[in-house]
């Protein structure tokens, strides 16, 4: 394949730092890795962890190229412990240097990460794992220790433009072909979502269906805007908890845009829906006990409706139990019963709660002294319905926002 048919975003990968963009935080003049990179001291092998097209196999290649070891690319998708062996039968044999790059680090399972190991850390081969998901949870700790783990963000708005207008007017890129406004570049630093690749994909389409000008019409039609949402990954568990988190907080706003974004991803509805009906216990409980109503009706619309037409149903919940009074006295309640069962396990029940079914069952005492409430004024007795070990122990004890201050009221035995 010559250069020039190569992918715009293939043939704009930068050739030295200063033409690097994005990550100031890292490679910025006098940041440590910077230095450790300039120096050729990499002291560990290399986690870079971050969303995608934000650089992380460009900052690899770099590394390897200022380093003067040779660059193997492979991805944890496709490849296996024989390719690796291979490479590191060549660093042996050759006694050469060698920057092995694996994307998607996180798709090796234990045992392929742990042939690794003693590679690593002899310094056989200098590791660099890339990986848009947490490596404290896809990283086994040994391979974790030896490695040093940076961060990489989202490319800016501002640094996405940077990276369309080198392309527009460089000789790799569009070498000043179109012309393009500056509303329109943002559209597709918009759309890009912080993916520089992304953002050279959406140009590079764009200007092969433009004469001399690319237009919003094209950038539209040219982008495949994929919103960034792993179901089985970090972004799922970030997203689902800042949608928990805003309506614990009582935002509605927030409750609303982060019920819609799941939507958009993809996301089932219905795990959705059961995350509500969760919340309406946890975080409301009998503060507003028609909260969760509202959320099994919603479950209903989503099981009737299906997707797209209940997403009103999930928003119109989110907005409802976002808005509803709080209470974690329900759940509070639970977790002390928890607690209690693991500590004295299963306790008997009192002889007096006992049905007595059978003849003997009465003669050893079950149901004895039991007081039938009914027959009693205001259908209220007191008599201990707990293990004598529990007596008098508190598990629910109920605020006074919402409905829970009328239960308050009543468990004090006043009557409506």
């Amino acid at each position: 394949m010559k250069e020039d048919d190569s992918p715009l975003a293939y043939r704009m990968r930068p050739e030295s730092l200063e033409h690097f963009v994005g990550q100031e935080h890292l490679i910025g003049e006098g940041k440590p890795l910077r230095k450790a990179i300039e120096t050729g001291k990499l002291s560990s092998s290399i986690i870079f962890w971050g969303p995608p097209g934000c650089g992380k196999t460009t900052l690899a290649r770099l590394i390897s190229a200022l380093t003067n070891s040779e660059f193997v690319e492979l991805s944890a998708v496709r490849v296996g412990k024989a390719e690796i062996k291979k490479v590191i039968d060549k660093s042996k044999l050759f006694n050469q240097k060698i920057t092995l790059f694996l994307d998607e680090i996180h798709r090796f399972n234990k045992a392929q990460q742990d042939f690794l190991l003693p590679f690593v850390e002899k310094g056989t081969i200098t590791l660099i794992g890339a990986t848009t998901e947490n490596p404290s949870f896809e990283i086994i700790p040994a391979l974790l220790s030896r490695s040093r783990v940076y961060v990489l963000n989202s490319l800016s708005e501002e640094d996405l433009l940077k990276i369309i207008d080198r392309a527009l007017i460089s000789e790799k890129g569009l070498r000043g072909k179109f012309e393009i406004s500056d509303e329109n570049k943002r559209l597709i630093a918009n759309l890009a979502n912080g993916d520089a690749r992304s953002a050279l994909n959406i140009l590079e389409i764009a200007s092969s269906i433009a004469d001399k000008e690319i237009t919003k019409k094209m950038i539209l039609d040219s982008a495949q805007k994929a919103l960034r949402y792993d179901k089985d990954g970090e972004e799922h568990y970030n997203i689902i908890s800042a949608l928990h988190k805003s309506m614990r907080d009582s935002d509605p706003q927030a409750a609303v845009y982060w019920t819609m974004r799941m939507i958009e991803a993809g996301e089932d509805p219905k795990y959705i829906a059961r995350r509500m009906i969760r919340f309406a216990s946890e975080d409301i409980g009998n503060a507003d006990p028609q909260a969760l109503q509202v959320a099994l009706a919603a479950k209903d619309a989503v099981e009737f409706l299906g997707y797209p037409e209940c997403d009103t149903a999930l928003v119109q919940a989110a907005i409802y139990l976002a808005t509803a009074p709080k209470s974690n006295k329900v759940y509070e309640a639970a977790q002390k019963a928890k607690e209690d069962i693991k500590k004295t396990g299963n306790l008997p029940v009192p002889l007096h709660l006992r049905n007595p079914v059978t003849k003997l069952m009465r003669e050893i005492g079950y149901g004895k002294g039991y007081k039938y409430a009914h027959n009693y004024e205001g259908a209220k007795i007191e008599q201990e319905h707990l293990p004598k070990e529990l007596k008098n122990a508190k598990y629910y004890e109920p605020t006074d926002r919402g409905f829970e201050k009328e239960i308050r009221k009543r468990m004090k035995g006043d009557r409506i």
